[in-house]
C-alpha cells in the first residue's frame, strides 16, 4: 500500500499564495507520476497539475497555467504544488494522487491508483 501524506492547505485572500506538499515517507517516486486534483463543492474531481518523476516533465490544466508550479524534491521524496495568484474559484479540496507506472505526465483520473486524504484550500475575495 502506498501512503501519501499531504500538507499545506489553508485560507488565503485573493492574490495570495500557498504551497501544498505530497510526501511518500521512506520511498522514492521513481516510475510514478504524481498529480494534484481538486474537487470544488458540487463538482467532479479534476486534474490540476502532474509531474512524471522519472523525467521531471510536467503538465497543467489550462485554468492554472502560469499560476501553479509542480515540482519534486527527490531527497525528501516530496512533490510540491506552488500556487500563486490564487482566485476564489481555486477554492476546493486538493488531493495528491500517484500512478505507479507512468512515464508521460497525464491527468486521467481513473489511472491513478493511490490517493491522499485531501487538504482544503479556501480563497476569499
Amino acid at each position: 500500500q502506498v501512503q501519501l501524506v499531504e500538507s499545506g492547505g489553508g485560507s488565503v485572500q485573493t492574490g495570495g499564495s500557498l504551497r501544498l506538499s505530497c510526501a511518500r515517507p521512506g520511498h522514492t517516486w521513481r516510475s510514478y507520476c504524481v498529480a494534484w486534483f481538486w474537487r470544488a463543492p458540487g463538482k467532479e474531481r479534476e486534474g490540476v497539475a502532474v509531474i512524471a518523476a522519472s523525467s521531471g516533465r510536467t503538465y497543467y490544466a489550462d485554468s492554472v497555467k502560469g499560476r501553479f508550479t509542480i515540482s519534486q524534491d527527490n531527497a525528501k521524496n516530496t512533490v510540491y504544488l506552488q500556487m500563486n495568484s490564487l482566485k476564489p474559484e481555486d477554492t476546493a479540496m486538493y488531493y495528491c494522487a500517484a500512478d505507479p507506472n507512468c512515464w508521460s505526465p497525464h491527468l486521467r483520473r481513473n489511472d491513478y491508483d493511490y490517493w491522499g486524504q485531501g487538504t482544503q484550500v479556501t480563497v476569499s475575495s
